[in-house]
């Protein structure tokens, strides 16, 4: 087990009423200090929620701009997916268009040989199922990553096949790796990334917040 930053929190799970409005959910996440003991940098929850989002983005956890600056893909990762999807800053940015709820809402740390850690455990299994019945309006939910790919679809096939045969998950779920650096070295290994899943994702987008 971890130690506590010094000045960080306690953890806790703030809990959620059942009755709770999206408003209060993302209030009582934002709250959450569960995983404090295991978070070098403390706790920190990021997101974006609004209940009447279109488009849900299922992401890693954030990084190190993000936890710094509170804004989710608040970086490089961040400008790279804006461009497979299509969407500028503003409208990325639109709660009531799109929301990020990432399967770690904490920084997680580094690993002993570079690279984030993963999300944290404990995060998705409690927060999702409380935050995902409080959208109302939800048409495309967009699986950014292998660990948001795996929990949410299950099974173990390779995430290039899994990205391969996007269509299969349509219209309700969009496989895609992470829009890391490492992902420029990936998509030359698969032409067919930029060639047929780009333009497949802008279109679903543009369905998805058209409708």
């Amino acid at each position: 087990m971890g130690v506590i930053p010094p000045g960080g929190a306690e953890p806790r799970d703030p809990g959620l009423a059942p009755g709770a409005s999206m408003a209060e959910a993302a209030a009582a996440a934002s709250a959450c200090t569960l995983c404090a003991r295991h978070l070098p940098l403390g706790p920190r929850p990021i997101h974006q929620l609004h209940e009447r989002a279109r488009i849900l983005v299922t992401s890693q956890a954030p990084g190190t701009k993000a936890h710094l600056s509170g804004i989710p893909f608040e970086d490089a990762s961040g400008e790279r997916l804006r461009d497979w999807l299509g969407m500028d800053r503003d409208r990325f940015y639109d709660p009531t268009k799109l929301a990020i709820l990432p399967m770690g809402l904490c920084y997680p740390g580094r690993l002993p040989r570079g690279g984030d850690c993963p999300p944290r455990p404990e995060c998705a299994p409690l927060w999702h199922p409380r935050i995902l019945p409080r959208f109302t309006n939800l048409r495309l939910r967009l699986l950014v990553g292998a660990h948001a790919v795996r929990f949410v679809l299950g099974g173990r096939m390779p995430l290039a096949e899994r990205v391969a045969r996007h269509a299969e998950t349509l219209p309700a779920h969009f496989p895609l790796p992470h829009p890391s650096w490492r992902t420029l070295v990936w998509a030359k290994r698969h032409p067919w990334f930029d060639a047929e899943v780009i333009p497949a994702l802008r279109r679903e987008v543009e369905r998805a917040l058209a409708e």
